[in-house]
């Protein structure tokens, strides 16, 4: 590592520690030349990005942002924290990273965000598959309500048992 005070390319690591999830790691470093310290932080860095191939072909870098901004938009004034949000996100990409090498279909990404907003919070589900699934009538909107109503009973039903 050169060191930024004097250039010197001579220094010995300190101390070590994992930061941001085990993200990132910091690590305190001493210059050898001119005896000061300094904190450098590295965080690994994914040689391809994620591309999402739409319906119609054409393809798309993945992005966070977009996904967040259909979550926030599907929550509109629910009260849902920004953490729960951010936290949804995260776990969908850090899945699709895990399970795809290049590539992902859109659908799959749709999916895993309905899959997990829909233990989230039930209208924000409905907002987010409504969009989604681009429901033409009330009656494609009540099957997906009847779906969601059989589930929540499902669970019910599970914690009586236990």
């Amino acid at each position: 590592m050169i060191c930024p005070y004097c250039a010197a390319d001579h220094d010995r690591v300190l101390d070590s520690r994992a930061s941001d999830g085990g993200k990132v790691v910091r690590r305190r470093r001493e210059c050898l030349a001119c005896t000061r310290r300094f904190t450098t932080y590295e965080r690994v860095e994914r040689a391809e990005r994620l591309v999402v191939v739409k319906r119609d072909g054409t393809r798309q870098p993945f992005s966070r942002d977009r996904v967040l901004a259909g979550v926030q938009a599907a929550c509109g004034k629910r009260p849902v924290p920004e953490e729960s949000k951010q936290r949804l996100v995260d776990e969908v990409e850090e899945a699709l990273q895990r399970e795809f090498d290049r590539e992902v279909p859109s659908r799959v990404v749709g999916e895993r965000v309905m899959n997990k907003l829909r233990d989230l919070d039930e209208v924000a589900y409905i907002r987010f598959a409504s969009e989604y699934y681009k429901f033409k009538s009330v009656d494609e909107i009540k099957r997906q309500l009847e779906l969601l109503d059989g589930r929540a009973r499902e669970v019910k039903d599970q914690q009586k048992l236990f």
